[in-house]
């Protein structure tokens, strides 16, 4: 990933240090929840309250810098991988997250039976199922 202060210019976002720390730990921790990434940013800035990641977290997205994704019961998760068509494979057992890339290729990759008048120009997959670890775990 380029450089965050590189990324947040060529947004037009005033580069902060609350938002470098933030966008660095999205690209570091892939599928990271907020608490998460506060986690890895309080560890390089000290201090930074949930809200301001959250804020940060919001406005990054809002500018497709970073993608939030939020499968069935779950935490919302982002990552810094956008501009493609990849979708997301989730353990049902511990919840790791990985990407897939599409099988199509381009968007959307699915067509749906009825499209009701939308436009659609994207379709979101989750392939839900046991990693290799949990695959490995005695059944209970």
């Amino acid at each position: 990933m380029r450089a965050a202060a590189d990324i947040l210019r060529q947004h037009r976002l005033p580069v902060t240090a609350q938002r470098v720390a933030v966008l660095s730990e999205v690209s570091r921790r892939p599928h990271a929840t907020a608490d998460e990434i506060a986690e890895g940013v309080r560890v390089e800035l000290g201090s930074i309250s949930r809200q301001s990641v959250y804020n940060v977290l919001t406005v990054l997205t809002d500018k497709g810098i970073i993608r939030r994704i939020q499968p069935a019961d779950s935490a919302a998760r982002y990552e810094d991988r956008v501009g493609d068509n990849h979708h997301h494979l989730v353990c049902r057992a511990c919840g790791h997250t990985q990407d897939v890339c599409c099988a199509k290729g381009h968007a959307p990759c699915l067509t749906a039976h009825d499209h009701h008048g939308f436009a659609i120009d994207e379709a979101e997959v989750i392939y839900w199922g046991l990693c290799p670890a949990c695959q490995r775990k005695p059944k209970r």
